[in-house]
């Protein structure tokens, strides 16, 4: 067995004045560890989303009916208010584990050698993302479910979402200039599919605030607008993501482009005929909750392969400057 380190008073100081260097001083993580941190980063934001549709989905959003405690007079749930207060305060608990997700990708990014600020950015636009939805989302209860708090809400976690994803991907890719993979017209079309996405991701939260899941067992507020109009402007817009990405899908087989922009192409593919069925199958069963949730799952995993679709299109080969050197890669060793 090794010895205990011996920490110095002014190790503590350190620690104190700067723990992300102190842990980088002293820390090196592989390049798997690395990309492991940010993955469990992009899972969390996206259970994150499920279990709140969860709550939503049970009757559960008032279950805490004040913030940032559940009661006036508890921080926690208590016994009286049942199975809803166990599921809305089980989702606040979660946002700590979230919180616990994006801080491990920030430390692994801050301890990587050579250090590349570009992830560390990245970790840290994850945290006050996270920090600005946590209040947003207190703010959701304060105003009894508002819709149009309850849809910026999702909206921040789709934010999260697309930050994670491009902190995952850039694990894996270098510091250089991007280099595109593929002509001018072919970016364009791609942007065009991002930009059908966000607008159907953001009609999406209209058809869910005017529709008949309040997220709670009272009368809450909706958006007054009529609910199967919006759920069929949404089913057109899905059409237009499903056309766009097939028309990418060809163009880049005509072309012969590399694989992975055809590899990522195929399974957006995939992903939104899944969707698609999900979607069409929940609304002509009146929305049940089980299928509700799978098509906000299918959201959040359709928003991901977008952007990974929109990051197929460069690559970033890692150089010499951004592998770690043999000093650097060796394990510190440890202070008698």
């Amino acid at each position: 067995m090794g010895g205990v380190p011996h920490v110095t008073r002014a190790d503590a100081v350190a620690a104190v004045r700067n723990p992300l260097a102190f842990i980088a001083a002293r820390w090196t993580p592989q390049p798997r560890t690395v990309r492991r941190a940010a993955l469990a980063a992009l899972v969390m934001s996206v259970i994150i989303v499920v279990t709140g549709g969860a709550v939503r989905l049970t009757g559960s959003g008032l279950g805490c009916p004040t913030w940032p405690k559940c009661t006036d007079d508890s921080l926690t749930t208590t016994g009286a208010m049942g199975v809803h207060g166990v599921i809305e305060f089980g989702n606040r608990m979660l946002t700590y584990v979230l919180c616990a997700a994006v801080g491990w990708a920030i430390v692994a990014a801050r301890s990587r050698k050579p250090f590349r600020r570009s992830l560390t950015r990245l970790g840290w636009a994850q945290f006050w993302i996270v920090m600005g939805n946590a209040v947003l989302g207190g703010i959701v209860v304060l105003v009894g479910l508002n819709p149009y708090t309850v849809a910026a809400h999702f909206l921040l976690s789709s934010a999260l979402i697309a930050v994670a994803t491009v902190m995952w991907q850039r694990t894996r890719e270098g510091d250089t200039a991007p280099r595109p993979l593929v002509g001018k017209a072919v970016q364009q079309l791609v942007w065009f599919l991002v930009a059908a996405s966000v607008l159907l991701i953001a009609v999406g939260t209209v058809v869910t605030g005017s529709g008949p899941h309040a997220g709670d067992s009272s009368e809450v507020e909706r958006m007054p607008l009529d609910w199967e109009t919006v759920s069929k402007l949404h089913a057109v817009l899905a059409w237009i993501v499903v056309t766009l990405t097939f028309a990418l899908w060809f163009v880049l087989k005509a072309v012969d482009a590399l694989r992975e922009p055809l590899a990522r192409t195929r399974e957006l593919f995939v992903v939104l005929l899944c969707q698609g069925v999900i979607g069409y199958v929940q609304y002509f069963t009146k929305l049940p909750e089980a299928l509700v949730a799978a098509h906000m799952l299918g959201s959040s995993v359709m928003w991901i392969w977008v952007l990974r679709v929109l990051l197929s299109l460069r690559e970033r080969p890692e150089t010499t400057a951004d592998l770690p050197g043999p000093a650097e890669a060796a394990a510190v060793p440890t202070r008698a």
